[in-house]
């Protein structure tokens, strides 16, 4: 048995990327929200700061945990791996490397004195820490032959897809964030949630390279709307999509997800991420009308400065008046105004 001095938990160091990426990708636990090309998005683009963590035995690394602290007047000051995202928590090997990442990332908790500490998990750690279960995710495998995941979507939903199709919608794929980030500023500003700048999806697309993929449906040339996916291991994973009111009357999102999962099953991806959803909320209903079941997240706490976790619902009723004031901004100020709103979010 390894003793404790044969662990090293440190903080990332500019080189480390490479090995740093190897470990995620060669871990099952690891996500493509796990790669340290994120480090640079957050602090970079978004203005936060982070402790990368990763723990070595005998020089080899068997954790990693990537934090940020996001600080916000609306929803308090958290430490969070990963603030943006959907997945984060430990990515491990080693038990023992695995505690003492998170004694690590409790003692910076304490240190910089958030309201808490929040780890993303896909599945619970079995710590003794409060876990919020709101959340689930959504993901299927995929056959080689697209008509067969075709006949696998529930009958109603797949007319939906097919109405696209009549309708004359064609799919077309982007180099870069331009007319995805017009369809999604339209998307979120409907929704009562703002956005952030073009620049932080194009950035996404520099760092990731040809692991990020961008599909925007159009009908007679103009934009009906737009997703960007993310590629990890043999998995996509639809994140940043959606359109304008066009969208919903020619069907465009059932047509832009059945585009994005055909063109993955014909290149040989096996799994498709429907992502995350709150229970309840328009997209877990939509995604469970495409015959995908719903697998529980385990977002676990460490309290600091607060004595409970956060209720950040959007049906909170707290937000209810910043959401209804939203949706009735022109799209040019929402698309002034989101951006600083939006990195402080989380």
């Amino acid at each position: 048995m390894a003793a404790e001095q044969d662990y090293q938990v440190r903080e990332f160091r500019s080189g480390d990327e490479g090995r740093w990426d190897s470990f995620v990708e060669g871990c099952e636990s690891g996500t493509f929200f796990h790669l340290s090309g994120w480090k640079r998005i957050i602090e970079n683009c978004l203005g936060h700061p982070t402790h990368y963590l990763c723990c070595e035995r005998e020089g080899q690394i068997v954790a990693v945990l990537p934090l940020a602290n996001v600080k916000s007047w609306l929803f308090g000051n958290a430490l969070i791996s990963m603030p943006f995202l959907v997945y984060g928590g430990v990515v491990s090997i080693d038990s023992r490397a695995e505690q003492l990442i998170v004694d690590a990332a409790s003692d910076i908790a304490r240190q910089t004195r958030v309201d808490h500490l929040e780890l993303r998990n896909r599945t619970a750690s079995g710590r003794d820490w409060p876990i919020k279960d709101c959340y689930v995710t959504f993901s299927k495998q995929l056959d080689p032959d697209p008509e067969k995941n075709l006949l696998e979507i529930p009958r109603k939903q797949r007319a939906m897809i097919r109405k696209g199709i009549k309708a004359g919608l064609k799919a077309e794929m982007d180099r870069d964030a331009d007319r995805l980030y017009a369809a999604l500023l339209a998307c979120k500003r409907n929704l009562g949630t703002p956005f952030f700048a073009r620049r932080y999806l194009q950035y996404i697309c520099d760092i990731f390279g040809d692991k990020v993929e961008i599909l925007t449906v159009t009908k007679d040339e103009s934009v009906v709307c737009s997703v960007m996916s993310f590629r990890f291991r043999n998995e996509i994973l639809p994140y940043y999509g959606g359109g304008g009111d066009v969208a919903r009357d020619l069907k465009g999102n059932d047509f832009m997800y059945w585009a994005v999962m055909e063109k993955a099953c014909k290149e040989g991806v096996e799994i498709f991420d429907y992502g995350r959803s709150m229970i309840g909320s328009g997209a877990y209903r939509f995604k469970k009308h495409w015959g995908f079941e719903p697998i529980p997240l385990a977002y676990e706490y460490y309290l600091v400065e607060k004595n409970e976790t956060p209720n950040l619902n959007p049906a909170n009723p707290k937000y209810k008046l910043l959401i209804d004031m939203w949706k009735r901004l022109p799209l040019t100020v929402a698309g002034r105004l989101g951006p600083p709103i939006a990195r402080r979010l989380g």
